[in-house]
């Protein structure tokens, strides 16, 4: 399975691996819906995330940008694909991966 959660005391995190698209952007929305709604640090993992597409990089961004999400960082770590595939959409800016440390160019 792609996607799979660790909810811990004061965060809520996603871990995404491998192939992560279109075919589990339902799921990745309902499980950031549920973190947002946990009141708990939401942060997402794409370390091992062999792939994603521009679903899934929509649904990250209006997750950012939900009031209701604490501050911090979104993206906790990005695979060098993730991060190219950011990049090549345009997401120069994408949630977490300039703080993450993980250069876009």
């Amino acid at each position: 399975m792609p996607l799979s959660v660790d909810p811990h005391e004061t965060r809520w995190l996603i871990r995404a691996e491998g192939d992560v698209s279109v075919n589990c952007a339902a799921e990745l929305k309902r499980l950031l819906l549920d973190g947002l709604a946990s009141g708990k640090e939401l942060q997402v993992d794409l370390t091992h995330a062999d792939e994603i597409d521009i679903t899934v990089l929509q649904l990250l961004w209006a997750a950012d940008h939900d009031p209701a999400r604490k501050p911090g960082p979104l993206v906790s770590g990005v695979s060098d694909a993730a991060g190219a595939t950011a990049k090549d959409a345009g997401f120069e800016c994408f949630p977490g991966l300039i703080n993450s440390g993980v250069p876009l160019g």
